[in-house]
């Protein structure tokens, strides 16, 4: 399925979660300067990229936080949210993080008998859901999963929409979504998969981060604001306020501040 970029539908009774709890050891040391889901890729935050994949079909949004939290908390509170009047609901996983099902469980009671869709906000998928929420039954799990038609533990999501009959069964405990409610409904063939071709990247290590920001610039190297560029950069990211020197050539690089990161 190629999504449309623009397309939006709003779907009733339905919600957005963003799960961006996690650590995000492999990014390292990017992820020791900011929480990985506020990486930017073409210069968006990627929790502000799934947000605005969320908003294309309900403007009903959650963010669940543990990792960084402070920052994420503070960015989001400080947005206006990607659909006008409707701020982002922020659920806090105190004292550990809860995992994919532990994270719905946690938010039941803002999700209230609604059903949900889920995005992670760790990787760039751009594009509406409009498509991919169209004849959905609301009784069994959908999967988009990324370059096939099967579901496996090793598959690769671009999104889950989950039917409130299997939300309000997960309990606040830390705990994953296969393990607690998709692998039982795959042995069972009640799990609708829909096959997802559109751009896909897993934002986990500093190859990957910097092949999203290419493929979002188009191959151009992606200077954030603030930025001060007087010597050569060859697709390459810099965050915000960085400097690259007149006598630097920067090439296939993260730059945040005073910390490179080389990809090769």
């Amino acid at each position: 399925m190629m999504p449309d970029p623009v397309e939006s539908v709003l779907v009733e009774d339905l919600v957005g979660v963003v799960l961006a709890a996690g650590e995000g050891v492999r990014l390292r040391p990017l992820t020791l300067r900011k929480p990985k889901p506020l990486c930017p890729v073409d210069n968006v935050p990627l929790v502000d990229h799934a947000l605005g994949r969320a908003a294309t079909v309900t403007p009903h949004l959650a963010v669940n936080l543990h990792h960084g939290r402070d920052q994420l908390a503070a960015h989001l509170e400080a947005e206006a949210g990607p659909v006008a009047g409707s701020p982002v609901h922020l659920s806090v996983e105190e004292p550990e993080a809860l995992g994919t099902a532990g994270a719905l469980g946690h938010l039941r009671p803002w999700i209230d008998g609604r059903a949900a869709v889920v995005l992670n906000g760790d990787t760039w998928s751009p594009g509406s859901l409009a498509a991919a929420v169209q004849g959905w039954d609301r009784e069994r799990v959908r999967l988009l999963v990324v370059d096939d038609d099967r579901l496996t533990r090793s598959s690769r999501l671009a999104g889950a929409l989950l039917p409130w009959s299997e939300i309000a069964p997960l309990e606040p405990m830390p705990s994953g979504l296969y393990e607690a409610s998709w692998g039982r409904l795959a042995a069972e063939g009640r799990i609708e998969v829909v096959r997802w071709d559109g751009p896909w990247v897993d934002c986990g290590t500093p190859a990957r981060y910097l092949h999203a920001n290419m493929l979002a610039s188009g191959g151009r190297s992606v200077v954030g604001p603030g930025s001060k560029v007087d010597g050569r950069v060859v697709r390459s990211v810099l965050w915000e306020d960085s400097v690259v020197r007149a006598d630097e050539v920067l090439v296939d690089a993260v730059r945040a501040g005073n910390l490179t990161v080389l990809v090769r």
